[in-house]
C-alpha cells in the first residue's frame, strides 16, 4: 500500500486511519521522535549491546510514516492479523509483533500532543487540569464487547446483563465540546456504572459548583455524594406513569446530555473499541480505549 496515494484522498484517509491528511501529517514528526527516543533508550539500557540504535531486524513498514499509517489502520478498521499479513505480504505473526511494539509509541505521541484523557483524578487541581474553566461535565459509562472467556469465573465477571453479552466497561467524563478528559480503568462488564463511580470516589475531587450531567444509571448519586450539583432524569414511579411535567423536563435534560453520547460515538469510530475485542495481550483492551479517546481529542483539537 502507498501511504501517499491514501493521503491524497481525504475520505479514504479518514476511512482507513480515522484522521484527515493534515492531521496525519502533523502526527508523523512527533511519532518519529518517539521512535528514535525509545530506540536510544533501549541502546543505553544495555551496556553490552554491540548494535547501534535502530539496528537489528526491521519492521516491514520501514519509515515512521508507514509505521504510523499501519498502526492507525489497525485501530481504525480492526482487521485480523491474517488480513494484515496478507495486505503486507508477511506472516500473521509480523503484524502482531508490530502492533504490540508500536502501540506504546503512539500512546506516548498522543501524550506529547496533550490529547490523552486522564486515568486518575485525585484532587481538584487534577480535575481542572483535565477540564479547565469547566462549569459542567458529562458522565456516562460505555461497554465494549469481548470474546466469551473460557474460564467460568471470568465468564460470570464479564457478562453484562444490560448488553446480554460479555463486555469490558469504562466510565467517561467529557465536556460540552465533546472532549473526553477522563477515562476510568477498564473493568469487567458485570460492574454497574454507579458501583464503579463509588469505588473510584471520583466526585470527591469534582468541585461542588460544577454541574454533573448523567443518566438514570446513576440513581442514588445525591445520597452518596451530597451537595453536588447534578442533572439526573426523573425515574418513573413503580406502578404509576410519569407525569407530563417530569417527561418534558427529562426530554430537555436528555437533549443536553446527548453530547456525551456523541463523544462516545466519536471514539467508537475506531473499530478496535466498537467490534468484539480479540487481542488477548494483558492490558491491550485498556490501551485501545485510551488511544481511541486520544485520537478523538486530537481530531477535535484540529477541527475547533
Amino acid at each position: 500500500m502507498s501511504v501517499e496515494s491514501v493521503l491524497t484522498h481525504d475520505r479514504l484517509c479518514r476511512a482507513m486511519t480515522g484522521c484527515t491528511p493534515p492531521e496525519f501529517r502533523a502526527l508523523v514528526p512527533e511519532f518519529a521522535r518517539q521512535l528514535h527516543s525509545r530506540a536510544w533508550d533501549a541502546y543505553q539500557a544495555n551496556p553490552h549491546r554491540q548494535r547501534q540504535p535502530g539496528g537489528g531486524r526491521k519492521l516491514f513498514a520501514p519509515t515512521p510514516e508507514e509505521q504510523l499509517f499501519f498502526l492507525l489502520v489497525y485501530f481504525r478498521t480492526y482487521p485480523t492479523f491474517d488480513v494484515l499479513g496478507f495486505l503486507y505480504d508477511r506472516d500473521r505473526s509480523r503484524p502482531c509483533v508490530a502492533v504490540h511494539a508500536l502501540t506504546p509509541v503512539l500512546e506516548a505521541t498522543l501524550g506529547e500532543k496533550l490529547v490523552l484523557p486522564k486515568r486518575q483524578i485525585r484532587s481538584v487541581k487534577e480535575f481542572f487540569e483535565a477540564f479547565p474553566e469547566a462549569k459542567e461535565v458529562f458522565l456516562d459509562g460505555t461497554e465494549r464487547p469481548i470474546q466469551r472467556p473460557k474460564d467460568p469465573a471470568r465468564q460470570t465477571a464479564h457478562y453484562s446483563g444490560k448488553k446480554k453479552r460479555h463486555t469490558k466497561k469504562n466510565l467517561i467524563l467529557s465536556n460540552r465540546r465533546k472532549r473526553i478528559g477522563y477515562v476510568s480503568p477498564t473493568v469487567e462488564g458485570k460492574a454497574h456504572d454507579f458501583g464503579i463511580l463509588k469505588d473510584l470516589r471520583l466526585p470527591d475531587h469534582i468541585p461542588k459548583d460544577v454541574r454533573i450531567r448523567m443518566d438514570s444509571g446513576f440513581q442514588g448519586f445525591a445520597r452518596a455524594f451530597p451537595d453536588h450539583r447534578v442533572s439526573l432524569p426523573q425515574k418513573k414511579p413503580k406502578g404509576r406513569p410519569l407525569c407530563r411535567t417530569f417527561k418534558a423536563r427529562n426530554h430537555r435534560k436528555s437533549r443536553i446530555r446527548v453530547l456525551v453520547e456523541h463523544a462516545i460515538s466519536g471514539v467508537k469510530r475506531f473499530r478496535s473499541v466498537a467490534d468484539v475485542f480479540r487481542n488477548k495481550r494483558d492490558g491491550m483492551d485498556d490501551h485501545a480505549i485510551v488511544i481511541a479517546c486520544g485520537l478523538w481529542n486530537y481530531h477535535l483539537a484540529h477541527t475547533s
